[in-house]
């Protein structure tokens, strides 16, 4: 009798060990798919949210595309005096006061281009000293003119390849563009590029500058419809330069 009580004893014993490791098992196995189950449906939508925000980010700061995809890169090349007198742009004729800041006037202007098209801005620069005073400037750019100078670039854009379009600013000086003007187109070769020109004057607007430029880069697509501003307005530009822009579809 003892041994048969034993015997119902063991079995008893084995029969609740086997219970209880099936009770873990089964806890154990439903944990699992419940952790991955939230682990998808709180991180994933917040990577797909993260993912789109950064391709918006990185849409809006790169070069627009081209109508065959690609990027169309946009340069903005300008030269004022006041960038190459050799004194702050406040000493200089040829600047203006935009937002309580002096600015040289082209560089104004290209500074409006810019925020409309997020171009690069390029300032060209020689190593010509020009004068400050705004009567010595006059003189000198005429002197200038008589010996048809090419003054030195001191300033070099370093992969015009990747540029498809190229704003030219410079202001006009005795009806016809600066010497240094010639000095850069000189440089380069803009053949299969669009050039889109744009001026400050004291009065003889464009003049024939644009037909000037055709005529230097021949192979170049030079935009007629260019932007002329008088030198006073150019603090007051940005609405001007806005619709001229809307207009190039740009």
């Amino acid at each position: 009798m003892k041994k048969i009580t034993a015997i119902l004893a063991a079995a008893l014993v084995l029969t609740l060990t086997a219970c209880s490791t099936d009770d873990n098992s089964s806890e154990n196995t439903s944990s699992a798919p419940q952790s991955t189950a939230n682990s998808t449906s709180t991180e994933s939508p917040s990577n797909s949210e993260s993912t789109a925000d950064n391709s918006a980010e990185q849409s809006d700061n790169s070069p627009a595309p081209d109508n065959n995809g690609s990027e169309n890169k946009i340069l903005i090349a300008y030269f004022t005096a006041a960038e190459n007198s050799g004194v702050d742009a406040v000493a200089s004729a040829s600047y203006s006061m935009v937002n309580g800041e002096p600015v040289g006037r082209l560089r104004a202007i290209a500074n409006m281009i810019q925020t409309e098209t997020g171009g690069e801005l390029f300032s060209i620069r020689t190593s010509v000293v020009y004068p400050a005073d705004g009567g010595e400037l006059i003189d000198y750019a005429a002197e200038e003119q008589r010996e048809d100078a090419r003054p030195e670039l001191t300033s070099h854009i370093a992969d015009l390849d990747k540029y498809d379009t190229i704003f030219v600013g410079y202001p006009n000086w005795w009806a016809d563009l600066p010497q240094v003007m010639y000095s850069f187109f000189d440089e380069y070769d803009f053949s299969g590029k669009t050039i889109i020109p744009f001026n400050v004057h004291n009065g003889s607007r464009l003049s024939g500058t644009v037909g000037t430029i055709a005529e230097l880069e021949p192979n170049a697509n030079v935009i007629t419809d260019a932007f002329t501003i008088s030198e006073r307005n150019v603090p007051e530009a940005v609405a001007e330069v806005k619709e001229w822009l809307d207009g190039l579809e740009y």
